[in-house]
């Protein structure tokens, strides 16, 4: 993407710079529309970027909005909780709970939220409305220049449009529980375009305990796109409350005390909202091509969980309460040209990101959602600047290099209600990144990566002095941690309709730093070290069949020796996905996509293990006329009795031993379910 944006930049520049190679308008867009297989060949910087278009996100059945991701490949999405909650992302060797090192932005907007409450760059993507998506961007490894926090195993961005063929109105209803509906359209107002769209969600799950999850959805947004100056304002807003089923433990199913659709404690839940403004303005001049992107954000989340149940409290129970609200506040700016030098057509980018959070955010012990006593409350500013320069060099016909840095400063101010816990943190990095790009030969192009990056750490754990639970000392963290990444691959249309890739990868992490958000305190542990390699193809034999599948094997230790072994719980080793859709078949379509979730160790000594988990998903639909279609949706078409995810801990039921038991804690797969979707334009 960034290539084709330099590209663009080329074309405004004086004509002896464009005599220099760089393609014209036309040639560009013949590449990304005319030879939609061959349009990242010649253009990507690695093997492990990619692009995918509103068409396939429309295809893709997914029970939740953030499945929408698992369109990447390699990555998979799931859930342990309610609806409402953020989702559990796993990829290269990662469990990357709700989102530590796995950047994700929507509309050029950051949705890890750092220092959070319940966990350092929770994701919460509830707020997406898949019918807005107009496209998906992701890139993997720490080799990119404009990618920042988070972003050590990859980060992903989903756009929005800006105006939409027809309007939408859409009604679904399926068992369980669920009913959805969606308004949206665009009317063209003076030289720009006026774009809403409402959502209203219900659903309870196949729990024992019913989700009851409500949610509501809306988007606002005024665009001008056309000239040398386009841009677009957006107001969002989301909020949702429900219930949850959180992990059980395998021995309470075994024993039939619970079913396995049931929970120790119902009580659990919560609630959320989002509400955000932002705007985004692109110019292009005779100078290049400069862009513009800032946006505030509120939001608000309440979680009641109870995962250990009777351990620590016999009496009223283990429930707490963990609380965000925070401010958010930031500004992208970046400028792209094009010139030469000694000859060769140089393409630069110079960028500066900030950052600003204020945040409140508290751990209370609570029984039944209601407050018995609170073990910690914090009040956090939280401020970051990013600065970054990116060139890419055509240095001959079948080879380029594109070469980055990129430096972010942080500062910390935490005000907590013990003052050994308060004070002020300051940090910096700064990080290189190369490619080496080589070809294209017979349609195939091969690539060398090589980046350095990070993830801050909880601003909490970076002054806390005092375990506010135990009383006991605990040593502060570092703020930021170091990530190095390696990657060789290569990517092909060699056969017609076929676009594949291939990377050999490592990642290399200083630290597997994490802010335990279910006891209150910052946890270090050893450096860690990831080895894979990823496959991914996209065919396209004919107008009206794509296949897309990928898979995924990576290797996570922790580095040096530990007699307690050097597996890394939850860190994930097999992925696998095929996608299959039809089209244009006169009023017919329909998809399926079957999902592999390979085991993971749950214990460092690999002990314990999860177990795989297959799922089958598919959706059939009828066009009836130009203005209605009729959809049916199912999950989990195979019935799997598997699990989403599985933890390793210690809890202690009623009538068990003080100390607790260690014992495997799931959550199911959600049952077979159907869905109808009637869709209207208008």
């Amino acid at each position: 993407m960034l290539r084709i944006i330099l590209i663009l930049a080329g074309m405004i520049l004086p004509p002896a710079t464009q005599a220099a190679g760089i393609p014209t308008l036309n040639e560009v867009i013949v590449r990304a529309d005319g030879d939609r297989i061959n349009k990242l060949i010649g253009m990507a910087n690695s093997a492990n970027e990619g692009t995918v278009l509103k068409q396939q996100l429309k295809q893709r059945t997914v029970y939740r909005p953030g499945e929408l991701l698992e369109t990447v490949p390699g990555l998979i999405v799931t859930q342990h909780s309610g609806e409402g909650k953020a989702n559990q992302y796993f990829a290269r060797g990662f469990n990357l709970d709700h989102g530590t090192d796995l950047r994700i932005t929507v509309d050029g907007m950051l949705v890890n939220q750092r220092s959070h409450g319940h966990g350092q760059g929770y994701s919460d993507l509830n707020f997406l409305i898949p019918e807005l998506a107009s496209s998906l961007q992701y890139l993997k490894g720490p080799y990119y220049a404009d990618q920042g926090d988070f972003s050590s195993a990859g980060s992903i961005n989903m756009g929005y449009v800006n105006k939409l063929p027809a309007g939408i109105a859409s009604f679904g209803v399926g068992n369980q529980g669920f009913l959805r509906g969606l308004v949206a359209n665009s009317h063209d107002l003076g030289a720009g375009t006026v774009l809403y769209a409402a959502e209203l969600n219900t659903k309870d799950g196949p729990w024992i305990t019913a989700e009851n999850f409500k949610k509501f959805n809306a988007v606002l947004r005024y665009s001008q796109n056309t000239g040398d100056t386009r841009f677009n304002i957006t107001a969002m807003g989301y909020g949702a409350r429900w219930n949850s089923t959180d992990q059980i433990p395998l021995r309470a199913v075994a024993s039939g005390l619970i079913s396995p659709l049931g929970a120790i404690d119902p009580s659990d839940g919560g609630k959320s909202h989002r509400f955000s403004l932002s705007g985004a303005l692109q110019h292009a001049s005779g100078y290049g091509i400069t862009k513009v992107n800032l946006y505030t954000m509120h939001s608000d989340l309440a979680l009641f969980s109870n995962f250990t149940y009777f351990l620590d409290d016999p009496i009223n129970g283990d429930q707490f309460s963990q609380v965000d609200k925070r401010f958010q506040s930031a500004m992208n700016l970046s400028h792209a040209w094009v010139n030469t030098f000694a000859g060769f057509a140089v393409e630069n980018t110079v960028g500066a990101q900030f950052q600003n959070d204020v945040i409140d955010n508290g751990l209370l012990n609570t029984k039944q959602r209601q407050t018995l006593s609170i073990t910690r409350k914090d009040h956090v500013v939280e401020n970051s600047v990013g600065f970054y320069y990116q060139n890419s060099v055509q240095w001959m016909e079948k080879f380029r290099s594109v070469a980055g840095v990129r430096t972010d400063l942080y500062w910390f101010d935490v005000n907590s209600d013990n003052s050994a816990n308060s004070g002020k943190r300051y940090d910096d990095i700064t990080n290189p990144k190369l490619s080496l790009i080589f070809g294209p030969w017979a349609k195939t192009e091969y690539y060398l990566n090589y980046g350095g990056g990070f993830h801050s750490n909880d601003a909490r754990g970076t002054t806390t002095t005092i375990d506010p639970k135990s009383g006991e000392p605990v040593g502060r963290v570092n703020p930021l941690v170091r990530s190095t990444g390696y990657e060789a691959g290569l990517r092909t249309a060699i056969i017609p309709g076929l676009q594949a890739s291939l990377a050999f990868f490592r990642l290399d992490l200083a630290s597997e730093l994490l802010f335990v958000g279910d006891a209150g305190t910052t946890e270090p542990s050893r450096p860690s070290k990831r080895e894979g390699v990823e496959i991914s193809a996209f065919y396209m034999p004919n107008s009206w069949l794509t296949v897309d599948v990928d898979y995924a094997l990576a290797k996570a230790r922790f580095t040096g020796s530990d007699p307690a072994g050097n597996h890394i719980p939850g860190a994930i080793q097999g992925v696998g996905k095929l996608a299959i859709a039809i089209d244009n078949l006169g009023p017919f379509f329909g998809s399926m996509q079957l999902r592999y979730f390979g085991k993971r160790p749950l214990v460092e000594d690999n002990r314990v293990q999860s177990d795989n988990t297959v799922t089958l998903n598919g959706q059939f639909g009828i066009k009836v006329g130009k203005k209605l279609q009729v959809v049916l949706q199912g999950f989990n078409l195979l019935n799997t009795k598997a699990h989403a995810i599985d933890y390793f801990y210690t809890s202690r039921l009623p009538g068990e031993p003080a100390s607790g038991v260690a014992d495997k804690h799931f959550h199911p797969i959600e049952s077979r379910s159907f869905r109808v979707n009637l869709v209207a334009n208008f």
